[in-house]
């Protein structure tokens, strides 16, 4: 019995020995860095820097905290982003096909659709009307709509002309489709250059709009008014009024080389 026990008991101070660098680790390791991953792990959207303060010991740099969380994880399978200048951790990029799930369904946009959206992205605040002169051709509200419905694009305002139109602008939701930090942080003119997205023979003197993540009102912008939602009601289909219409996809291409006032898909 003796010699039982004294074997069980040299085991114990070896898994007791085994255990302490782990402890000591886990002291090592600064508790701010701690405190933060438990927050953002906790957290259902992102935060951003002034939320982490509030919940950090007196005097710690948080910004300087989360460089180092974030270069801690970027090996990881999750690595932490900063999305609309909000922190967050996602799944690292080469992994992401382990979230795939069999019953997503891709719907591509159309080609006015996404057109609208860049129009909007480089461009906001902008109006319906203004989008259309920058497009040279008429844009339906169904497309739009399917902007509003994927949550990209929202009213911001409306503006100080006759009609007082909506405004619009992208969203947080937007920047975290695209991964994107910033709105600066969209391709400039020679970037779309280089990947095709842009004619290289382009008109002289164009150029490309730096876009603004101001959300604050500009000067002949009004704040929405309380009924304003009632209006982004998803429209109805329409149906062609005679029979001679043209077939679905066959207006934008002639609208476009006729200039404003062709119709869009």
């Amino acid at each position: 019995m003796q010699e039982g026990e004294s074997t069980m008991a040299s085991l114990a101070e070896v898994r007791v020995e085994e255990a302490e660098p782990m402890e000591n680790e886990s002291q090592a390791r600064p508790e701010e860095l701690r405190l933060l991953e438990a927050l953002l792990f906790a957290s259902s959207e992102p935060l951003d820097t002034a939320t982490l303060a509030k919940r950090m010991p007196e005097g710690v740099d948080v910004k300087a905290a989360l460089e180092q969380l974030q270069a801690d994880y970027s090996l990881r399978g999750v690595n932490l982003v900063r999305v609309a200048n909000k922190w967050t951790f996602r799944t690292a990029g080469d992994l992401a096909w382990l979230m795939t799930r069999e019953s997503t369904e891709t719907r591509r946009l159309s080609r006015a659709a996404i057109e609208v959206l860049a129009i909007i992205a480089y461009h906001q605040p902008v109006t319906r009307a203004e989008i259309e002169e920058i497009r040279g051709v008429v844009t339906s509200k169904g497309t739009l709509d399917v902007l509003l419905e994927t949550g990209w694009i929202k009213p911001r305002g409306r503006r100080k002309t006759p009609g007082r139109p909506l405004t619009f602008g992208t969203t947080e939701d937007f920047l975290s489709q695209f991964t994107l930090e910033q709105l600066g942080d969209l391709p400039g003119l020679e970037e779309l250059k280089g990947t095709g997205l842009l004619d290289s023979r382009l008109p002289t003197g164009f150029s490309v709009p730096t876009p603004s993540d101001d959300p604050t009102l500009r000067e002949d912008e009004d704040p929405l008014e309380p009924g304003d939602d009632l209006d982004l009601a998803l429209a109805p289909a329409v149906e062609p009024e005679t029979s001679d219409a043209a077939p679905e996809g066959g207006h934008d291409d002639g609208g476009e080389a006729g200039g404003k006032g062709g119709a869009e898909d």
